[in-house]
């Protein structure tokens, strides 16, 4: 398969290492484009929840991939998350190609893009951090159980759901923290004179206008690989949505059964990523 070509491709809110990731999905996802410039714009890695241990090979191919592509001297930006927020500490790390950042303008041709991860936003992040620890273990459990279900359906000649966007579409405080998100960063992006915003951390995937009194201004989400499988792409002086379920390129990812993933213990991971920077600093 060809691979497409990407001027600038965004992604976020991959939760590596926690259940509900779609990896292999990513991954098939990763090889078919041949991307400019890269942005990871928060929880890449879930680091909240990567005492469990658990680190399929496929979560450990996802890495080594983006970790190829720095190697080629292709620009991979790192705007860091809540869930991958102990990388905050490193901002202003630059190695080759790769830096870790909390924001980003990102100026393509006469407009500019403001992208952060948006968690700055969330009052249950700014005051109650131990619940919303709480709250992503429950909706890792969910996104199991979930899993559990699906391939039950899948037996059964069934459709898969997806039980946590039925409960956050059917929830009203749900529906309207979504709306006060994006109104908030909107309206923050209006006041800079922005043409573009850019978030993550709602797993809302989106690209509409918004506009106020004192104008208008794109918003973008680049949803997640939990439950939308979606990411935004630049190219010909437009952004669009990727969606993995409508990509007819890959065929019969969705009638893949699931297969056995040996998990990585974490020194290992380490040990694996640690070979990987040091091939990166002999390339250089």
């Amino acid at each position: 398969m060809k691979k497409r070509v990407v001027e600038v491709l965004v992604l976020s809110d991959i939760h590596l290492g926690t259940y509900g990731c779609h990896a292999k999905e990513l991954l098939l996802y990763l090889k078919s484009i041949k991307p400019k410039r890269v942005i990871l714009n928060g929880d890449i890695i879930d680091i909240w929840q990567f005492k469990k241990r658990y680190w399929p090979k496929s979560h450990m191919k996802v890495v080594k991939h983006v970790m190829q592509w720095i190697t080629k001297g292709i620009s991979v930006t790192y705007i860091t998350g809540n869930h991958d927020e102990m990388l905050r500490k490193f901002e202003g790390f630059q190695m080759g190609s790769f830096k870790i950042v909390n924001k980003l303008l990102l100026n393509i041709g006469n407009e500019s893009a403001w992208i952060f991860h948006g968690d700055v936003f969330d009052v249950t992040m700014q005051h109650s951090k131990w619940i919303a620890k709480l709250g992503a273990m429950g909706y890792d459990l969910l996104i199991l159980l979930n899993s559990g279900v699906n391939y039950m359906s899948k037996k059964m000649g069934r459709e898969p759901v997806s039980m946590s966007k039925k409960i956050k579409n059917s929830v009203k405080s749900a529906v309207k923290f979504i709306n006060d998100f994006e109104k908030i960063a909107a309206d923050i992006a209006i006041d800079n004179r922005y043409d573009y915003v850019i978030c993550g951390h709602i797993h809302q995937p989106e690209i509409r206008r918004i506009e106020n009194d004192q104008g208008g201004v794109m918003y973008l989400n680049s949803g997640d690989w939990i439950e939308n499988l979606t990411a935004l792409e630049y190219n010909e002086g437009a952004w669009q949505l990727y969606e993995f379920a409508t990509d007819i390129r890959i065929k019969g990812i969705n009638n893949m059964e699931v297969e056995y993933q040996e998990v990585l213990e974490t020194e290992v991971l380490f040990k694996n990523m640690l070979e990987e920077f040091q091939l990166m600093k002999s390339d250089k």
